[in-house]
């Protein structure tokens, strides 16, 4: 684990999207490599899985939600302490037990998910998650696989893994 004091910034590249600055020694101290992922800590306050993003210069970000800093209480230009461990969970975050629990009545579903990119895989455990009630995870989680055992393998889009109308730019 490292542990350091940056300040929010606010990408100028993504409007909106505010980010904490990895200097360029923390870098080096994480092994000198982007995109990994790691569980940051915020303050004590606020612990989330993210993934590192080259910066310029040899150092990096992470991006933070709005959401996030107002369970902070903090914006652009604060301060703030930030702890950075190596996230060596397989899928770089929790899987939804709602998920599991169809891939294990559902052996089909859980080859085609292995099967997708690991920010697919991240993508799907995450709206799986934003979902506070069970009964709706296990909506959500099943019609999230029902459409993609519908989709070409390897040619999956996030469009139709949520059900969404195909456009033309997707092939």
């Amino acid at each position: 684990m490292v542990t350091f004091k940056t300040k929010i910034g606010l990408l100028p590249h993504l409007p909106g999207m505010h980010y904490l600055e990895i200097p360029a020694h923390i870098i080096k101290k994480l092994g000198g490599k982007f995109s990994q992922r790691l569980i940051c800590e915020v303050d004590a306050k606020l612990k989330f899985n993210a993934g590192l993003v080259a910066l310029g210069q040899g150092k990096g970000y992470l991006s933070i939600s709005k959401k996030r800093l107002q369970l902070i209480g903090k914006k652009k230009g604060d301060a703030v302490m930030v702890s950075l461990t190596p996230d060596r969970s397989r899928f770089g975050m929790k899987m939804p037990v709602e998920l599991k629990i169809i891939f294990d009545q559902d052996p089909q579903a859980q080859l085609r998910f292995e099967k997708l990119t690991p920010g697919k895989q991240r993508y799907i455990l995450y709206y799986i998650g934003l979902i506070k009630s069970p009964d709706l995870r296990i909506d959500r989680a099943v019609t999230l696989m029902q459409n993609l055992k519908k989709t070409t393998l390897g040619k999956e889009t996030f469009r139709q893994i949520l059900g969404k109308p195909v456009k033309l730019e997707d092939f």
